[in-house]
């Protein structure tokens, strides 16, 4: 009964895959009941439903925006010449990226430490370190922890902008913040 059932099975599939018109064929034949047989109008078999496709949803970012209004957007800090105290202008971005941390444990950030081009290699790797270690300290007050902050500094090596001026010295005394995998 199997083998019949298996070459009857053979050649629906075969004529199913023919290009030339047919006739009607015979119904399938099935191992059932022959009451129900009878009782039940032959079908075809079904097909498998198509499973929607789920694209990913694309979730929003773990970091802040960059260029966001706000204290939040901004991510650099500017030094006044030969200061590694945050002015007045930077205390809000560091409050900002702080509360940042603080409400986001599993965000990890970088200080970078930067100088302009005045002084020994030496000078400023040693004056960008404690800038960038004067913003980790602020923030550390105001509740992000300090295993999520890494610091490092540059010195005059990264220096954002050319020249050799008060303008360019201006731009190149800074701590960037950079939060890791962004």
């Amino acid at each position: 009964m199997n083998k019949i059932l298996l070459s009857v099975m053979v050649a629906a599939a075969l004529a199913a895959c023919s290009s030339s018109p047919k006739k009607e064929a015979a119904a399938p034949v099935t191992e059932t009941k022959v009451a129900e047989a009878a009782a039940a109008p032959a079908t075809a078999p079904k097909m498998p439903e198509a499973q929607p496709i789920s694209m990913p949803v694309e979730e929003p970012s773990p970091f802040p925006t960059k260029g966001k209004e706000g204290a939040l957007g901004e991510r650099s800090i500017y030094y006044a010449f030969d200061s590694y105290s945050v002015n007045d202008a930077g205390k809000p971005v560091v409050a900002a990226h702080a509360g940042f941390l603080a409400s986001h444990l599993k965000a990890k950030l970088t200080l970078q430490g930067n100088c302009d081009e005045r002084g020994s290699r030496e000078y400023n790797l040693a004056l960008g370190s404690r800038r960038a270690e004067s913003v980790k300290s602020m923030m550390t007050v105001s509740g992000a922890a300090a295993e999520q902050i890494e610091v490092v500094s540059f010195g005059k090596e990264k220096p954002m902008a050319a020249g050799h001026d008060e303008a360019a010295w201006s731009k190149n005394r800074r701590v960037d913040i950079v939060y890791q995998g962004e």
